[in-house]
């Protein structure tokens, strides 16, 4: 069902990464979502109300709260596919994160919400009333989340959404509230403890709400500004470091302005004897393929490394080594060595990963002890710096 809806409603299915795509992805999965929301409403208001289940009609509320937020979704990705404008020249995208920061509030409200309910029923339990055409449409109710909970994820998976993500988690949510009023009901019908009801509420919502909280953190961390995901680090440096000339990378940062607006920045160390033109040839090739293939703004700083002088060689590999083994964290960039008549200067920068807990005094004492030890008349000169891109591994 999911593929036959993708290829009746997406005219480009396969190419997730196109703006208009993306948003028609979008828009397929909330409009799915508030039809099959809708109708399961009304469906559980209709036996609830016949049968006078308040667990149903409860059932039937949290429905029709999913599909409100099926509609904020929607709205979410309509506003994320407006073009840049004057006052925000970076797009729009990031109304995406903010739909999906709204559902997970959402499915936390629902949680409380269920929460309070259960608790009074299991201070006050009633009586739960029980009919071949309550478990009919529990089941049917079951069946159709787990397919929207399959859906959203498939969609949300293929367009790199967190707002859908967080949708199919509510789905997942509600297939174990639903099962959980199913299976109350049918054993307060077995049994007679009508507590049973209550109980099993309670223990649904503590789960919806751990979940939500999740979902918050997850929708909330691209807003804040989180480091790039190690796949996409990866592929930007293997794909720098694939051209020809090209001596290593570093300096990298990526900003995020919603998904499929991301724009990164880095240094490239290429032959300082290299002719300038044809360096800052190769970089714009590099730029114009990243924006082609990638569909990312990339900006190139250009790093000449002398490589005639061998003993420049010789100590970044020495050093690079001694950082290696006090951290594998840590890395150093732009070594140079400036000889003088009483002393040779010895540069570099000095790469300290996001929340380094080391002694950063310490660090620079033994790295200075380091070089000193290499040649005495050295005269270490060291520039901190911190990584964009990397937690700290301890």
């Amino acid at each position: 069902m999911t593929q036959l809806l993708i290829r009746l409603f997406i005219r480009h299915p396969d190419n997730p990464q196109d703006p208009h795509t993306r948003a028609a992805y979008g828009n397929l999965a909330s409009i799915v979502g508030m039809v099959c929301n809708v109708l399961l409403c009304l469906g559980k208001l209709a036996v609830g109300t016949l049968f006078g289940s308040i667990a149903i009609m409860a059932d039937a509320l949290n429905n029709l709260s999913d599909a409100s937020s099926n509609i904020v979704s929607l709205v979410g990705f309509k506003l994320a596919s407006r073009a840049p404008d004057a006052e925000h020249p970076f797009g729009h995208a990031r109304y995406e994160y903010l739909a999906g920061l709204v559902v997970s509030v959402t499915v936390l409200g629902i949680g409380f919400s269920l929460l309070k309910e259960s608790v009074v029923k299991v201070l006050h339990p009633t009586a739960v009333q029980f009919s071949l055409l309550t478990v009919a449409v529990l089941v049917a109710s079951i069946l159709v989340k787990l397919w929207m909970s399959s859906f959203n994820r498939t969609v949300g998976r293929t367009i790199g959404s967190e707002t859908l993500i967080a949708t199919a988690a509510d789905s997942r949510n509600d297939v174990l509230s639903t099962g959980a009023v199913l299976i109350a009901t049918i054993l307060c019908h077995l049994t007679g403890w009508n507590i049973l009801d209550g109980l099993m509420g309670v223990g649904v919502a503590v789960f919806i709400l751990i979940s939500g909280w999740g979902l918050v953190m997850d929708t909330l961390s691209p807003l804040l500004g989180e480091r790039p995901s190690d796949d996409l680090v990866d592929h930007i440096e293997q794909t720098v470091m694939s051209y020809p000339g090209v001596l290593g990378m570093h300096d990298l940062m990526v900003h995020d302005y919603g998904p499929g607006h991301q724009f990164a920045s880095l240094h490239v160390e290429l032959p300082a004897e290299q002719d300038p033109l044809d360096a800052h040839d190769l970089i714009d090739n590099i730029e114009r393929n990243f924006m082609k293939n990638d569909h990312l703004m990339v900006t190139i700083h250009y790093d000449p490394i002398v490589t005639s002088n061998a003993a420049v060689g010789v100590l970044r590999t020495r050093l690079t080594e001694k950082l290696r083994q006090l951290d594998p964290a840590l890395s150093l960039h732009d070594l140079r060595i400036v000889p003088g008549k009483t002393h040779t200067n010895v540069l570099f920068d000095l790469v300290l990963p996001a929340g380094y807990a080391g002694d950063k005094v310490e660090l620079l004492t033994q790295m200075e002890q380091f070089i000193k030890e290499q040649d005495p008349t050295y005269n270490c000169i060291i520039k901190v710096e911190q990584s964009y891109t990397a937690a700290h591994q301890s």
